[in-house]
């Protein structure tokens, strides 16, 4: 074994962490300590009634063992073994009461570590100052401690193996200081670690951050995704009518500089929900919905994608998550049409009193590399959505035609 090996426990900066952990449990124990004390000294006196004093004992181990069953106690003891120990714990869940075996384990743990502490407390008083006094008379160092006693076969003038045995004592004390810190490290994932409820909250928490994750790229994608369709569409045709017509590329340069901006508002809501750590920005920006579509088929149309829109029912009476994905999925199949389709795109919106019904219909265009084809087209997003509702979702290649058909139920006279 290399000296370094040997030495390494010793001068480790984990070493001295953990025994700062110990420190702090020895620190804890000392009212219990003392408490102890002044016990005894009661109970060894005859002057003092008995009966009143071991009252006095259980109310006092009474108070004094609650706190160690409590949430709060293990909530610190979590932070400090994450902080000192270096161990990977989660924090308790919030909204989630610990339960009996819980409570009993961070009982456990927190007693361990007020002995463990204590026990280091003790030595750092006890043997450090001797160990130092055995070492001290090598040097000429009288302290007092060491004059005429005998220390075993020891006494104060065989300074050279007192000064030995000071050695020895220090580095058994450090070696036992790395020996418990390595003990509570690999202790504490299983005495304070999560609670089966714990576990599963901590699931679906991850779960919903999940969940909203997925709809913020779906609705940055059909957002940005749309917005790009146009400006690109907008540009090809003021290329080419640059020379004849200043008067359309006036307004294809507005209707770029539009669709940006509103992409860029769409950007801003999502970087805002990312930034913020419960998922909810500051202000939130006003969702999309339906009642936008007649901006959003203007739009398409300044593009040079003609469409025809039909609509019964109004979509103020619609559900407000309802509204938002059949904006969505309107605007994705209206991005697919400009950039895969040809010709014109029949919509028609039919608001019923239990559901939502969208249909999108145009004319195929050539096959392109670029095409996704059944798997692509935005055609993931759309399903989520839908299956997020609990609707129905038809949709690919009818002839030469390419349809889409929604229906997205809702509770009935909503």
């Amino acid at each position: 074994m290399k000296p370094r090996t040997v030495v390494a426990p010793l001068v480790a900066a984990s070493t001295w962490r953990r025994g700062v952990f110990l420190l702090l449990g020895g620190v804890l124990a000392l009212p219990y300590v003392l408490l102890v004390v002044a016990f005894a000294q009661m109970l060894s006196r005859s002057d003092v009634p008995r009966p009143l004093v071991l009252a006095l004992l259980g109310v006092a181990a009474t108070i004094a063992a609650v706190p160690v069953f409590l949430d709060g106690p293990r909530a610190l003891e979590i932070a400090a073994a994450r902080t000192l120990l270096g161990v990977d714990l989660p924090d308790p869940a919030p909204g989630h009461a610990a339960d009996r075996e819980t409570r009993l384990r961070s009982a456990l743990w927190i007693g361990l570590h007020l002995i463990s502490g204590g026990l280091v407390v003790a030595a750092l008083f006890s043997a450090v100052p001797m160990a130092l006094a055995f070492i001290g008379q090598q040097f000429g160092l009288d302290t007092g401690m060491t004059g005429g006693d005998r220390f075993g076969p020891l006494d104060g003038r065989d300074t050279g193996w007192l000064t030995v045995a000071g050695v020895v004592v220090l580095v058994a004390l450090g070696y036992a200081v790395a020996g418990l810190g390595a003990l509570a490290v690999s202790m504490a994932p299983v005495l304070l670690g999560p609670a089966p409820a714990e576990r599963i909250a901590a699931l679906e928490a991850r779960a919903t951050r999940l969940a909203e994750r997925n709809r913020l790229a779906r609705e940055l994608h059909d957002s940005v995704g749309h917005a790009l369709t146009v400006a690109t569409l907008q540009a090809g045709a003021a290329r080419e009518l640059l020379d004849r017509d200043p008067e359309f590329v006036r307004r294809a340069l507005g209707a770029i500089e539009e669709a940006g901006r509103r992409a860029m508002d769409d950007l801003d809501h999502v970087l805002g929900l990312l930034r913020e750590p419960d998922g909810r920005p500051a202000a939130p920006a006003p969702q999309r919905t339906l009642a936008d579509l007649d901006r959003l088929v203007a739009d398409t149309r300044a593009a040079g994608l003609p469409v025809d829109a039909r609509r019964t029912g109004d979509p103020a009476d619609l559900p407000a998550a309802v509204s938002r994905e059949g904006y969505r999925i309107v605007q994705e199949g209206l991005t697919n049409a400009a950039r895969y389709g040809r010709g014109p795109v029949a919509l028609r919106l039919d608001v019923h009193a239990d559901a939502l019904e969208l249909e999108l219909d145009n004319a195929l265009g050539r096959p392109r590399r670029a095409d996704p084809g059944r798997g692509g087209r935005g055609l993931d997003g759309m399903r989520e959505r839908v299956l997020l509702l609990g609707g129905r979702l038809t949709v690919g290649p009818d002839g030469d035609r390419w349809r889409i058909r929604v229906r997205l139920p809702f509770e009935e006279g909503r």
